[in-house]
């Protein structure tokens, strides 16, 4: 998988062919149609198949971002349907680290070992789910459709604070 090295990537992360599971990739979808990201910003959508694009950062250090903010939907019983909110992967609950698969993903201590072991920030932007279907039915909730332009406003309050931080004009 050939990879240009940005120093943000922004993965969006689930199934469109099940509903609310969708979110991350309407995200990007989003991000990509009715928004400018900056040159130094890729946005992919990564469907189910994240994986294999954080074994290659592990891997391969020359492609290896600062930063990855990952977009996937949730399902926490104390949120409401279509709340976007962040997750900090390192205060997950060690009884929720196996709950929260974020599509299958090795581990959540893979995303921790990035950020320990290479430097890379990882930022997860999750939204609560109405509901998944059990049967293929592609499309979102109204309460994800709302979520998806509000995960984009904080992905953008992201990025420029981040540029603040490093002294660039926003």
């Amino acid at each position: 998988m050939a990879q240009v090295k940005h120093p943000t990537v922004i993965f969006g992360c689930g199934n469109v062919l099940m509903g609310d599971d969708g979110f991350g990739p309407a995200v990007i979808e989003e991000l990509k149609t009715r928004h400018i990201l900056p040159d130094n910003v890729t946005a992919v959508d990564a469907g189910t198949g994240i994986r294999e694009y954080l074994f290659d950062y592990l891997l391969a250090p020359d492609t290896r971002p600062e930063r990855l903010i990952i977009l996937d939907a949730v399902d926490f019983p104390d949120r409401r349907p279509g709340e976007v909110f962040s997750v900090d992967v390192s205060l997950l609950p060690a009884q929720k680290i196996h709950d929260f698969s974020l599509h299958q993903f090795p581990s959540v201590n893979l995303l921790l070992e990035l950020q320990e072991h290479t430097g890379i920030t990882v930022d997860i932007l999750a939204a609560q789910i109405e509901v998944i279907p059990e049967e293929i039915s592609p499309g979102l909730s109204s309460a994800m459709t709302g979520a998806v332009s509000l995960a984009c406003e904080k992905i953008f309050q992201r990025l420029s604070a981040s540029r603040r931080t490093q002294g660039e004009q926003p």
